[in-house]
């Protein structure tokens, strides 16, 4: 049986921890697609504004050689996108392992068959903390003209 994969992040602020978990995930599936959450979720479910646009960061991580196709989210719920995409495994930062969160989608994808994948969360970096970086950089920064 074929193992597709999914991995999904805004991929916003593109940095090793986004790398690190598209390179695990492929190396535990045949097919790996990335899921690219949109500007408009983003907002919507995190409440925070993406530097690069969708279309861009898709174009990106499309370019990533661990990655065989995107697929833009537009719908919050996992299991929605489960339907778009027929994913085998999903894949997640291990930050959720042991979670409210975690253990409702594990929940959820057991009941439909799907494996839930924890890799390890690179906590060093992450888009959270460059936004942070960004943010007090941001009065020193020149403005553009």
């Amino acid at each position: 049986m074929t193992r597709i994969g999914y991995a999904a992040g805004a991929f916003d602020l593109f940095h090793v921890g986004h790398l690190n978990l598209l390179r695990h995930a492929k190396e535990n599936c045949d097919v790996l697609i990335a899921g690219v959450v949109s500007d408009e979720m983003l907002r919507a479910v995190k409440g925070i504004r993406s530097v690069v646009p969708t279309a861009e960061r898709a174009e990106i991580v499309r370019s990533i050689r661990y990655v065989d196709d995107v697929h833009v989210e537009t719908v919050p719920d996992k299991l929605d996108v489960w339907r778009e995409v027929g994913f085998t495994h999903f894949f997640k930062g291990d930050d959720w392992r042991g979670t409210e969160k975690g253990l409702r989608l594990e929940r959820e994808f057991g009941a439909v068959g799907v494996e839930v994948v924890y890799f390890p969360y690179t906590a060093h970096t992450s888009s959270t903390a460059l936004r942070r970086a960004l943010d007090a950089l941001a009065p020193a920064l020149p403005v553009a003209r």
